[in-house]
């Protein structure tokens, strides 16, 4: 046998032995839990969030504009 059929004779073990053993199925079982649980809670997803997180810059924008014209139509008035 070469070095590389060896190596992957070994891995392949390897392998084999981790999806086989215990840990595996803790691991299945503990992604399970999660997902149940975020589930559960109330997220959004990242691109929602980027989606509000926008609209969010936007409005502030749109707020500030509107102020700086109040204060114009205020300046105005006073001048009368």
């Amino acid at each position: 046998m070469d070095r590389q059929s060896i190596f992957q004779d070994v891995q392949n073990r390897i392998t084999e032995l981790i999806r086989s053993s215990p840990a595996a199925d803790v691991e299945r079982n503990v992604k399970a839990m999660l997902s149940q649980t975020f589930q559960r809670m109330d997220l959004v997803t990242r691109e929602e969030f980027d989606t509000q997180v926008d609209l969010t810059v936007r409005l502030r924008q749109r707020i500030e504009a509107l102020e700086a014209q109040i204060a114009d139509l205020s300046a105005r008035s006073n001048q009368s």
